[in-house]
């Protein structure tokens, strides 16, 4: 069973972020939904690495934060409902200096008004890279 309010008009992945985003700027891309996961990925480079050459860990938190929001706006009726981040954390288990890290985002909860969100970043070799849970409030649109 899928966890997608509305399966069928979710863009078929590999899908690149909104013009303007911060996702886009990193050079995010949207690479795998499941039934009850998301995939995202990004590269490694001038963009996201610390001065010492290594993956920058808010680089990789704001990867987490893109996999995750946009798992959990894609679970709620987008017309009626909004999603926005509570808390975030993080723990960076081992550093990346190229290629590409994947983010995989699924849900721990899925109330009426909060979710709770893990998801593990690895790199190209699939050692774990960081780990993140964030917390998402659910607010209805105003009109």
């Amino acid at each position: 069973m899928t966890i997608w309010f509305h399966p069928d008009s979710l863009p078929a992945p590999p899908v690149e972020p909104p013009v303007g985003t911060l996702a886009r700027h990193l050079g995010m891309e949207f690479v795998q939904r499941g039934a009850d996961f998301l995939v995202v990925r990004m590269p490694v480079d001038e963009r996201t690495r610390q001065p010492a050459g290594l993956l920058h860990g808010g680089a990789s938190v704001a990867l987490a934060e893109t996999a995750i929001s946009a798992g959990a706006s894609w679970t709620v009726d987008r017309a009626r409902f909004q999603v926005v981040g509570l808390e975030i954390n993080a723990n960076h288990i081992r550093g990346a200096r190229e290629g590409w890290v994947s983010a995989t985002a699924r849900p721990l909860h899925r109330g009426r008004s909060t979710q709770v969100w893990t998801c593990d970043i690895h790199d190209e070799g699939g050692s774990v890279v960081c780990t993140a849970r964030m917390t998402v409030s659910v607010l209805e649109r105003r009109p």
